[in-house]
């Protein structure tokens, strides 16, 4: 199969920060809840539930593109659309562009990375290190 260009293994390195993050965040929420916070309008062991399965999967989806898997793509690919409504709402409703700007950042650069020639060619299996036009 082959060593997979830099633009994937920077798309997969993203990819799995992103689902770390998301698993980091369902850890906090079951502490959170575990110590007695509670919210009115949601559970906190649900929603920790839900970070934790979700990012678990972006999460070996990013580091199955580390390791040059091409199915962790398409992990990728719908993480980064999902994410990009995400970073609007943040930008917009909620007004924190500390948190939009970055992830809207970081979900583009992803799918750019993805749909790269470089990227693509890998892909499809034509991608391999003696590939001069991959590496320019």
């Amino acid at each position: 199969m082959g060593r997979p260009p830099t633009t994937i293994r920077v798309a997969g390195a993203v990819t799995a920060i992103e689902g770390a993050i998301a698993v980091i965040v369902a850890v906090v929420l079951a502490i959170r809840e575990a110590a007695g916070h509670e919210e009115a309008a949601i559970s906190g062991y649900g929603t920790a539930a839900w970070f934790g399965i979700i990012g678990g999967g972006v999460l070996v989806g990013g580091v199955a593109l580390l390791s040059g898997r091409r199915w962790g793509r398409a992990i990728a690919v719908v993480a980064q659309i999902l994410l990009l409504p995400v970073a609007y709402a943040l930008l917009t409703d909620s007004h924190q562009p500390w948190f939009g700007i970055p992830l809207a950042i970081a979900a583009v650069a992803v799918l750019v990375l993805i749909f790269s020639p470089a990227s693509t060619r890998w892909l499809i299996g034509e991608y391999g290190p003696d590939d001069s036009a991959a590496r320019r």
